[in-house]
C-alpha cells in the first residue's frame, strides 16, 4: 500500500506555516537575500553555535519548566545569559574574514576554481592511482600500467609487473563486503589529506 493510499481517508489541512509561527513567536526576522547563506557558512567555519558555546540545545529545551516558546526563551536567556553574544562574536569575526576573502575574488580566480572543480577534482582518483602504481613499481623494480576498460570490469585498477591490483580509499574498509571482497586481487589502500598521500600495501 502506498503512502497516498494510507492518507486518502484523512482530511488534508493546509497551514500557512509562517503565519502560524508568527502567532506563537512574534514577527519573524526578514533576512536580505543570500545573507543567511553567508552567515551559515561563517557559522560552520567559526563553530559559533556548537554545544560548547550555546549548550546542547536538544537537551536543554527539555529542562525548561515552562513548555511554551516564551517560557523556553526566558529560561534559556536567564540560564545562559552570555551564550548568544559569544556565538554572535564568533560568527561576526568569521563574516569579516569572508568579506575580506570575497574582495579578493575576481573572474580569473573563479575560472581557476571552476577548472579545478570540473577537471582536476574529477580526475583526482585517477591521479592517485597513477601515483601509487608508479611509486610501488619503482620500489619493486617493476613496470606498471593502468588497466584497460575490460580489466576495470574485473575490478582491476592497474598492474605492477604482472600483479593485478585494486586501489581503494581506506574508508572502503568500513563498507559492507561486496563481490570485490571475494576476488583474489591485491588491494592497496590510501588516505589523502591536503598535504600527504598515505599508502597501505602488502606488496612491499
Amino acid at each position: 500500500m502506498s503512502e497516498n493510499e494510507n492518507l486518502k481517508d484523512y482530511t488534508e489541512i493546509k497551514l500557512d506555516v509562517e503565519k502560524e509561527f508568527e502567532e506563537v513567536i512574534g514577527e519573524l526576522p526578514k533576512f536580505p537575500k543570500y545573507t543567511t547563506q553567508i552567515i551559515n557558512l561563517a557559522n560552520q567555519n567559526a563553530q559559533g553555535t556548537r554545544p560548547k558555546v550555546v549548550g546542547q540545545l536538544s537537551e536543554l529545551i527539555h529542562k525548561s519548566p515552562d513548555k511554551t516558546f516564551k517560557g523556553w526563551k526566558k529560561w534559556y536567556v536567564e540560564n545562559y545569559p552570555d551564550a548568544i553574544n559569544k556565538a554572535t562574536a564568533k560568527v561576526s569575526g568569521m563574516v569579516k574574514q569572508l568579506q575580506e576573502a570575497v574582495s579578493k575574488i575576481d573572474d580569473d580566480l573563479i575560472h581557476e576554481w571552476v577548472e579545478d572543480l570540473v577537471i582536476t577534482k574529477t580526475a583526482e582518483g585517477l591521479v592517485i592511482q597513477e601515483i601509487i602504481l608508479k611509486y610501488l613499481a619503482e620500489k619493486l623494480g617493476k613496470e606498471w600500467k593502468k588497466s584497460t576498460p575490460a580489466e576495470e570490469s574485473k575490478f582491476i585498477d592497474g598492474y605492477i609487473g604482472d600483479i593485478p591490483v585494486q586501489i581503494k580509499p581506506a574508508t572502503y574498509l568500513s563498507k559492507k563486503p561486496t563481490v570485490r571482497d571475494n576476488m583474489t586481487i591485491q588491494v592497496v589502500y590510501y588516505k589523502k589529506t591536503s598535504k600527504y598521500l598515505y599508502i597501505y600495501t602488502k606488496l612491499l
